[in-house]
């Protein structure tokens, strides 16, 4: 059986998920689309419970907080398939950069301590998300 993640964590023209999804060796679900929708939303929360993984990766272009309150309720209802990372600096499709100010880095440094307390995966760096899922393959869950 082929395992699967959610990608989730920050949209608003955030590219880490093209760079995330050809490194993977195992199926993905990208809830990033051109017009969200009712239909998209009940996809989205069957992928949820239904993927291997529930990635979040957070970075400087986001616009809100909720994926951020999914990934702490993941790590509580899905400790062992919760993985957060966050992103000290990022890029939009159109090459600008964004980065997370001192104080932004230390609360999400926070959160992601939460996470691993909570028995959730906390991935420092962006380079280490395709291996940790890609050695996840053949392990059961």
């Amino acid at each position: 059986m082929t395992k699967k993640v959610y990608l989730g964590g920050t949209c608003n023209g955030s590219t880490w998920r093209e760079k995330l999804i050809p490194q993977l060796k195992m199926a993905c679900f990208n809830p990033v689309v051109a017009d969200w929708s009712e239909r998209h939303q009940i996809e989205e929360v069957k992928q949820r419970a239904e993927c291997d993984f529930l990635l979040y990766v957070i970075s400087p272009l986001m616009s809100g907080v909720y994926s951020i309150a999914e990934a702490v309720d993941d790590s509580n209802k899905h400790p062992s398939k919760t993985v957060f990372c966050v992103l000290p600096t990022d890029e939009n499709k159109e090459g600008e950069r964004f980065l997370f100010s001192v104080a932004q880095i230390k609360s999400l440094s926070a959160v992601g301590t939460m996470i691993k307390a909570n028995g959730g995966i906390w991935l420092v760096e962006f380079k280490e998300i395709a291996p940790f899922l890609n050695s996840q393959i053949g392990n059961s869950i």
